[in-house]
């Protein structure tokens, strides 16, 4: 059964994180930053594509409140407060304590809004 805990394991430690305040995962190479409602940026050494696998297989059918768009970025869907495809912009708030703007492709955008369009 999917938990609403997310758990990174390496060899050195154990990360449990609460999958509703996540707000993004963000690659850097061999790197995942994961950034939570509460702006703390953890670093995990993982790529992207290892974190996207490891969200699927622990979330079940709640990974899908995830959505990766680009290169390098998973966002919660539940953050997203405001897509701008010309200005190639994405912001994530709760809409009171924080909001992050990430820059992101139109392409991805333009997908990102499709999903968010056909989800209602």
């Amino acid at each position: 059964m999917a938990s609403d805990y997310l758990y990174i394991n390496s060899r050195d430690y154990l990360l449990k994180l609460d999958i509703t305040h996540i707000v993004y995962f963000e690659a850097d190479g061999n790197y995942t930053y994961i950034v939570t409602a509460n702006k703390v940026k953890r670093t995990v050494a993982m790529t992207l594509a290892k974190m996207q696998e490891i969200l699927a297989r622990s979330l079940g059918e709640k990974a899908q409140r995830f959505a990766r768009i680009g290169k390098s970025h998973i966002v919660s869907l539940n953050y997203i407060s405001q897509i701008d495809i010309p200005k190639q912009a994405l912001v994530l708030s709760d809409d009171h304590s924080f909001a992050f703007k990430l820059s992101v492709s139109k392409d991805a955008l333009r997908k990102l809004k499709e999903i968010l369009v056909n989800q209602k």
